[in-house]
This record gives structure tokens, C-alpha cells and sequence, in this order.
């Protein structure tokens, strides 16, 4: 079980952010996951400027994975230019 929200930037258009969010269910479904729930909470202020933003759009996930595709996410989210930043939990 993983817990993991995402900040995505403030600059991306509605139908862009959505391709973003099923980019990142493809990837957790694909690699034999189960995707428990997507809250998405809007565009907020972050605390400190994140590649030159002062806002994101936030995005909570809940999901079940192989532990060895958990590795591979947080890659695939480090290079992506949309994502600011992300925190991906395994939840005891």
C-alpha cells in the first residue's frame, strides 16, 4: 500500500493536468497496481518557490503496487517537467 501526493505545475492547462494524472495511473495500473483513489485538491500556495512557481496544482493518490515498480515512479516523476515535487509513502 503507497500513499503519494504530487504537486504539478501551476502553468499546465486543465486538459494537460489531466493527461498528467492518467499518465501517472497508466504507470501505477501498468505495472500490476490498483489504484484505491485520486483526490485532487487544487491549485495552492506552496510554502517555499519550487522551480520558479509560488503555486501547484496538489493531487493525492492511493494505491496498491509491486514494492520494486515504487523505485521506477519516483524516477519516471523526477524527470517529468510538469511535476514539481512528490512524496511517495509506503504505508505500513
Amino acid at each position: 500500500d503507497y500513499e503519494m501526493v504530487v504537486i504539478i505545475s501551476p502553468d499546465i492547462s486543465e486538459e494537460n493536468l489531466e493527461a498528467a494524472n492518467g499518465t501517472i495511473s497508466n504507470f501505477i495500473t501498468g505495472q500490476g497496481g490498483v489504484i484505491e483513489g485520486i483526490e485532487k485538491w487544487g491549485k495552492r500556495k506552496l510554502a517555499y518557490p519550487s522551480k520558479n512557481s509560488l503555486e501547484g496544482h496538489y493531487v493525492l493518490a492511493n494505491f496498491q503496487m509491486p514494492a520494486a515498480a515504487g523505485k521506477e515512479l519516483e524516477s519516471s516523476l523526477k524527470i517529468s517537467r510538469d511535476v514539481l515535487r512528490h512524496l511517495l509513502i509506503k504505508k505500513d
